[in-house]
């Protein structure tokens, strides 16, 4: 367990955990007019006559902005944006410790879609890339579909697309410790958030079509008016196990894939699922099942995403090496493709899967060179 006290030792003395430096140093008058004036002025004519080349001799075409309004924190809820931006700020520092790449954190007002798409759009220039963090659904879809329209520069989702990446990787190299066929695996998804659309979404990509979704009134289903538009059109795309409730429809499943709260999954429930059953419990920072009440329940491999167990399945493999692989290759946009491409490349890293090790470790050296490397070969194709 984390100390609080040290937590708040560290961030108090330190008024958060980034800071800003200099690229080189001014201690002369030449360089000081190399750095800022007269220079500057002209790069900015330069870039006046070619905007692009801003890319190329500033900041913005190595900076990415991490956004956030807190509404959706996963295991807090809806914190508000101020409690929102230690988080986001604790990502930049894991692009910077993880792939080098530099990044700011940023925290917005819970405004319309619109504002927040203006807002975004507004400061463009400025970034190389935008990642989207802890923003409540359904609205957070609206918002990055707008961007990813109005933007030439890459919008990502962390919540949504980190998560379905990682959560494939696993589940492919778990079928593979169970000795089951990927696309046969009857698999439920407990929590249809922006995290369970989006891996609901990338399963579907690869073929997995038994999916159940489940979610907060139960089974969603295409005419339940309780769920969004988003939810209820999913749901005329997968086979979905008969009945209302996840107690009900837990029995005969593969793989249980939790994006949604603690403690909702129980030792009882498991037994009802297929023989060498799969369970992901990744809510944090308590899972949905412990670790240990899964496998009393005769769960094979299981998952959590903390790192307090074996299989941390969280997007902190993904996202410093991939934006790392997007700004080294210039791609604009997070595709369903190059989501897989990269799915595959980290579950690749794992030679010969076992039941407690399906994905590399976070602080494994080639994670963020296979991330980035599936990002940059993709590019090429």
């Amino acid at each position: 367990m984390v100390d609080m006290d040290k937590v708040l030792t560290i961030h108090e003395k330190h008024k958060g955990v980034l800071g800003i430096l200099p690229e080189f140093s001014v201690d002369n008058g030449s360089e000081l007019g190399e750095a800022y004036t007269p220079g500057v002025a002209g790069l900015a004519k330069l870039i006046e006559s070619n905007p692009k080349d801003k890319n190329k001799y500033t900041i913005s075409g190595k900076l990415v902005a991490i956004i956030t309004d807190g509404s959706a924190v996963l295991g807090l809820g809806n914190v508000g944006p101020a409690a929102g931006l230690p988080i986001v700020e604790g990502k930049a520092l894991l692009y910077k410790n993880f792939a080098d790449v530099d990044a700011i954190p940023l925290a917005f007002s819970q405004n319309s879609v619109d504002d927040f798409v203006n807002s975004v759009k507004n400061m463009e220039n400025s970034f190389a890339g935008i990642h989207l963090e802890d923003i409540a659904a359904p609205r957070v879809f609206e918002i990055e579909q707008k961007l990813q329209e109005q933007l030439n520069i890459p919008v990502y989702h962390d919540d949504q697309t980190g998560t379905a990446i990682v959560v494939l990787a696993g589940i492919i190299n778990a079928a593979k410790v169970v000795n089951k066929e990927l696309t046969s695996l009857n698999i439920v998804i407990n929590g249809l958030g922006a995290a369970g659309v989006a891996t609901a979404k990338i399963l579907l990509a690869m073929g997995i079509n038994n999916l159940t979704l489940v979610d907060i009134y139960g089974v969603v289903t295409p005419d339940d008016e309780r769920y969004n538009k988003y939810q209820r059109e999913l749901a005329t795309k997968v086979n979905s196990a008969k009945g209302n409730s996840l107690d009900e429809v837990i029995a005969g499943q593969d793989v249980f894939i939790g994006l949604s709260d603690a403690n909702v999954l129980s030792t009882k429930q498991v037994k009802k699922m297929n023989k060498e059953a799969i369970v992901f419990a990744l809510a944090n920072p308590i899972p949905e099942i412990l670790p240990e009440d899964a496998k009393k329940g005769g769960a094979k491999v299981i998952a959590t995403g903390s790192s307090q167990w074996e299989n941390q399945v969280n997007n902190i493999l993904v996202f410093p090496g991939l934006f790392k692989g997007l700004l080294a290759s210039g791609i604009k946009k997070v595709d369903m493709k190059l989501q897989i491409s990269v799915a595959q490349g980290l579950a690749d890293m794992i030679v010969n899967p076992s039941e407690n090790n399906i994905v590399p470790k976070v602080f494994d050296k080639g994670v963020v060179h296979a991330v980035s490397d599936a990002v940059i070969k993709y590019s090429k194709q």
